[in-house]
């Protein structure tokens, strides 16, 4: 069983009613949650000596507010006058105690500011530089953010929107009396399930695909009594609007790098003509990275389609509009995560945006192109059918793996991949941008990042390998990759090119240790067919010379 996240919460409140919560939480990952004194703040955050630090906490949440760590804020609150400028020196030097505790653990989480409900300032002049408390507040936020986000390790959460789900409740004057609690219970909860679904991006748990429906989910009406041009999709129809307003907000998730497909009844031309051709559709059939459209059990297409696309049932999401189709697929397929549907389509948006599982603790290029690179995969496999011989699909492709040393530039995305991959994955070890910059920092270590291209297009950084040299001899200490390119031949490629940097560094031998994961099968399998068994149980070894074998069909850039 995996031990729990220890999670320490620094704040000027009492906020053991959070570490409770946090720890008694049954959702995944399990935390281990205790508090700092609080009222402690700056003092915490700028001693790495501190006794709160000692045992090693995995995560920090700074959780603070803005009269309690900014003097000049206080004094504002007070009526008297401050100068923007000092309360924005004293936000920089906040952030830089932040920036230090961040050194100290895997993610730092910081919660903005807020003012009480009740607390309106200067009234309609709150919002007026060097007057009002809103305005000040505002501009102190922005600072954070900003101050932080050249820092991986470090999330800002919006601490506005968990008051926002409780109202004018939301602040307790006499519990702050009583104990210097601030909030009341439902505050917590909003705030341990927006910490729960960042720690849960940070283990690379996030939820990678939604499958949806068509039929009266994805468009109003049924298509086969209908046809595609009596669909309500837009047009000045609120049905219309509501359908349209959902497939916007699934097209924006897929900007974030969220998969689309299709699970539906239907006819699959006639689907994919409304697709194409309705002028109110957002989403287009190359929105869509697979589908499945026909008249068969939509659980055993949902399992096949996350098949095809090297994806375990845990990231997914199903969406339908249909009670007797959600619960056979909880049930067939009980870790997709099937919400209840509204049956009122303009409830629709509401319920996927606020949908936690997609939360992620970092974004890169790959991110923004995921959905053209799973449509040209589909293409490839298109081709794949076209060809009589597998050797001579992959030599049409055009393959190019190019090798280049872990960078600045690499880093979110590289960590992403280590942090997401399942299947071909040496270790299942988890890490953060800065600590793989760490270690390709570490001498004796060298840390690759690997590019793939087809003709079909740029499927970017999609492996990642770690040699350490050990005497006379390197091990591998880590690799991933990508399971959109498993199966061409890149796997070989990049061992290729790690014997080739073991015979360049004088070595004899190359050793793996793979450690067996519930998913990463594929990946022993694999060093098994191309390492021979060494001596000491669990270990393979490749002794050079000479090099591992380049596939013919793929080029090294």
């Amino acid at each position: 069983m995996t031990a729990p996240l220890r999670l320490l919460v620094v704040s000027d409140a009492n906020l053991d009613n959070l570490t409770g919560l946090l720890t008694q939480d049954a959702s995944a990952p399990a935390v281990a949650a205790v508090s700092a004194p609080f009222g402690q703040v700056l003092p915490t955050l700028a001693d790495p000596q501190a006794p709160v630090w000692a045992d090693g906490p995995d995560v920090c949440l700074v959780w603070t507010h803005p009269e309690a760590v900014l003097p000049g804020f206080a004094a504002r609150c007070r009526g008297e006058s401050v100068a923007d400028q000092v309360i924005a020196d004293q936000v920089d030097a906040y952030v830089q105690l932040l920036l230090s505790a961040a050194t100290r653990v895997r993610l730092l989480l910081v919660g903005t500011w807020a003012l009480p409900t009740w607390q309106r300032g200067y009234g309609a002049l709150d919002q007026r530089p060097g007057l009002g408390l809103g305005y000040g507040l505002l501009q102190a936020n922005l600072q954070l953010c900003q101050g932080l986000a050249g820092e991986p390790r470090a999330l800002v959460l919006d601490v506005r929107r968990w008051i926002e789900t409780v109202g004018a409740a939301a602040w307790s004057p006499k519990l702050w009396f009583l104990g210097r609690i601030p909030y009341h219970r439902e505050v917590f909860l909003a705030a341990v399930a927006d910490i729960k679904a960042a720690l849960r991006g940070l283990q690379g748990q996030a939820r990678k695909i939604v499958i949806v429906d068509l039929d009266n989910t994805l468009w109003g009406g049924i298509l086969g009594e209908v046809g595609w041009a009596g669909l309500r999709v837009g047009g000045h129809d609120p049905v219309g609007e509501a359908h349209l307003a959902l497939q916007v907000a699934l097209k924006a998730l897929s900007r974030r790098g969220v998969l689309l497909a299709i699970a539906s009844r239907n006819d699959e031309a006639a689907a994919l003509e409304a697709l194409r051709l309705h002028p109110g559709m957002a989403l287009r059939p190359d929105d869509f990275a697979g589908w499945r459209i026909d008249w068969g059990d939509k659980a055993a297409h949902i399992a096949d389609l996350l098949a095809e696309l090297n994806l375990g049932p845990e990231a997914a999401v199903f969406v339908d509009d249909t009670p007797a189709e959600r619960d056979r697929v909880r049930q067939a397929l009980p870790a997709v995560l099937v919400p209840e549907w509204p049956v009122d389509p303009s409830a629709a948006v509401p319920v996927l945006l606020g949908l936690r599982c997609f939360d992620v603790t970092t974004h890169s290029r790959e991110d923004t192109g995921r959905t053209r690179a799973y449509v040209a995969e589909r293409q490839r496999r298109q081709l794949r059918c076209q060809v009589p011989s597998l050797e001579q699909w992959l030599a049409s492709l055009e393959l190019v793996v190019a090798p280049e040393p872990l960078g600045l530039a690499q880093a979110p995305r590289a960590a992403q991949l280590l942090n997401r991959t399942n299947q071909m994955t040496l270790t299942g070890q988890r890490a953060t941008e800065t600590e793989l910059l760490a270690w390709a920092a570490t001498p004796g270590t060298e840390v690759w990042t690997y590019q793939v291209r087809d003709r079909f297009g740029d499927a970017g950084l999609t492996g990642l390998a770690c040699l350490e040299q050990v005497g006379g001899d390197v091990w591998l200490r880590q690799l991933a990759l990508s399971c959109r390119v498993m199966g061409r031949g890149v796997e070989a490629a990049m061992l290729h090119h790690l014997s080739q940097r073991t015979a360049r560094l004088g070595a004899r031998a190359l050793w793996v240790r793979p450690e067996s994961t519930s998913r990463n099968q594929p990946c022993r399998e694999l060093l098994a067919g191309l390492l021979e068994a060494a001596p000491n149980p669990g270990v393979l070894v490749w002794r050079v010379p000479p090099l591992l074998d380049l596939p013919a069909h793929v080029r090294l850039a």
